[in-house]
């Protein structure tokens, strides 16, 4: 079973990887992921913030590999079920 985070407010390319879904083991993999697609789509952490309701610090947060601790405690759910969790662009 694979579970896919895909971004909902933007299209993005991920060529720059090849084409490869990030593999998300952490917070720091995850704040990775979101920084390397809010860049591609060549959006401000502002603008992303206020689309996704989150204050941009937050955001700042997230990409700097800060484990939340909902992030934490997802991380150890997905774990503890043996789920790979990646995250791609979605297709469209």
């Amino acid at each position: 079973m694979q579970t896919s985070l895909q971004c909902l407010h933007m299209q993005t390319d991920d060529s720059a990887r090849g084409g490869r879904p990030f593999r998300v083991r952490s917070a720091k993999d995850f704040g990775a992921a979101i920084k390397h697609f809010r860049l591609l789509s060549g959006t401000t952490q502002a603008e992303l913030a206020a689309r996704a309701g989150v204050h941009r610090s937050y955001l700042s947060e997230l990409e700097g590999g800060h484990a939340t601790e909902a992030m934490v405690y997802l991380m150890d759910l997905f774990r503890e079920l043996g789920v790979r969790v990646t995250v791609a662009p979605e297709e469209r």
